[in-house]
């Protein structure tokens, strides 16, 4: 069956896979469409990535003005099976979770019932006893690192914007790295609460506030949401988002059978995608609000439009206007005393919102990178991305399962788009 947001299309022909539009697009009176051209240039990208072995498979999707004008699946789910992409597919989001617990941490917000300027202390009393690593040496030359007091408290906002100081074991010098790889954090079965308890527990990379650093900031305020609501995670994404928006195959755990089935798996030479897959399957008594969520193309289509509607989709508003420009806004440019080094993951052109980039200029690159001012983003380690285009009423996503081909694909799948935009 076609999902529901595929049965109304305008000017299109739903071919018998249930998986392509096809036929002329027509614009709205004065907003541009993309050409039949450009689309089959996209269409022939990644059907060659699928022909030449790098992509087991995809599912591509553009909506404008709140109809998908593109829609085509690729490949296969699992190469093992060979059953192929679908619409319902569901994918490991890892990253692209983040966009969800940033927006259900900022309903609570919106609602007066967390702030940004409050410490996570007081929520998570052991942040109260955190420190900062710095890299040090001993008398005869040793490289140690010397734990710090912060200068400040972190706050619910570092965790919104990443400049806790809370990392991945994977960014940043190498004592850091050692200290989260030493403590194991991922050991036995622990939920959000132990989580969180075990990274207090890390020495911050930075001082708060003064780095954007890409790590487990939103796993902690998965926390802060449950001590908040008094319900888990899940259920307050499940009551307050994921049901409102009709996104039935988004969640934590898979438990059917029937959903296992329509799981995409990487390429077996995938060996960082499959190891994480791995972690994260082996505890679905975490639900990572970092990380942990699978979707579809169709469910995560929903989320998406709701940020081009400004914090409303249905007739239903989740945010406030003033709560929504405060979430999509940049909060890490200048004056803010935030820096960025190697592990500005935004990339060029962008600043960081509250778990979301937002284009800020066009960057240093020559020509600058495509897309609009204003346009948010945010993809993820298992490939897949989103992007939210206000100027042109669109929003574009890439679902895929592939670490190892994603810096390659990820660019070029957003320049199609853009190209066949004419921008």
């Amino acid at each position: 069956m076609v999902p529901t947001i595929f049965r109304v299309l305008p000017v299109v022909a739903l071919l018998v896979a249930g998986c392509a539009l096809s036929g002329r697009v027509q614009a709205e009176p004065g907003g541009a469409a993309p050409s039949a051209a450009g689309l089959q240039h996209l269409s022939e990208f990644f059907d060659n990535e699928v022909a030449t072995g790098k992509l087991a498979g995809a599912v591509v999707l553009i909506q404008q003005h709140g109809r998908p004008v593109y829609l085509k699946c690729f490949g296969v789910r699992d190469v093992a099976t060979k059953q192929a992409m679908t619409p319902d597919t569901i994918f490991a989001l890892h990253s692209m979770t983040k966009p969800i617990t940033s927006l259900a941490a900022m309903m609570l917000i919106d609602q007066g019932r967390l702030a940004l300027a409050d410490p996570v202390s007081k929520y998570i009393p052991a942040f109260a006893a955190v420190k900062v690593g710095v890299d040090s040496k001993t008398d005869n030359g040793t490289a140690v690192l010397k734990l710090e007091p912060p200068e400040r408290a972190v706050t619910i906002e570092d965790l919104l914007r990443h400049t806790s100081g809370i990392t991945y074991d994977y960014i940043g010098g190498d004592l850091i790295k050692k200290a989260y790889t030493d403590a194991d954090i991922f050991q036995g079965h622990f939920d959000n609460k132990a989580f969180a308890e075990r990274v207090a527990r890390l020495p911050l990379a930075r001082q708060p506030g003064t780095l954007w650093r890409y790590g487990h900031s939103t796993d902690v305020l998965a926390r802060v949401i449950e001590i908040v609501s008094g319900k888990s995670l899940y259920q307050v994404l499940k009551q307050r988002i994921l049901s409102p928006l009709g996104m039935t195959s988004t969640q934590f755990v898979l438990d059917d059978p029937a959903e296992w089935a329509r799981m995409a798996e990487p390429l077996p030479g995938d060996t960082i995608l499959r190891l994480a897959e791995n972690e994260r399957r082996s505890h679905p008594e975490w639900q990572s609000g970092g990380g942990g969520l699978v979707s579809t193309v169709t469910d995560y289509a929903r989320f998406a439009q709701l940020l081009l509607n400004g914090g409303t989709q249905g007739g239903k508003r989740y945010l406030s206007p003033a709560a929504f420009k405060l979430m999509t806004s940049d909060h890490i440019g200048p004056g803010s005393g935030v820096a960025r080094d190697y592990f500005y993951f935004p990339g060029d052109g962008f600043g960081f919102g509250y778990g979301l980039a937002v284009r800020t200029d066009p960057g240093n690159a020559k020509p600058p990178p495509p897309g609009s001012i204003g346009e948010l983003k945010w993809d993820s380690g298992s490939g897949t991305y989103f992007g939210v285009d206000p100027k042109l009423d669109m929003v574009y996503i890439l679902m895929e399962q592939t670490q190892t081909e994603r810096g390659r694909i990820v660019p070029a799948f957003k320049k199609l788009v853009y190209d066949a935009f004419g921008k």
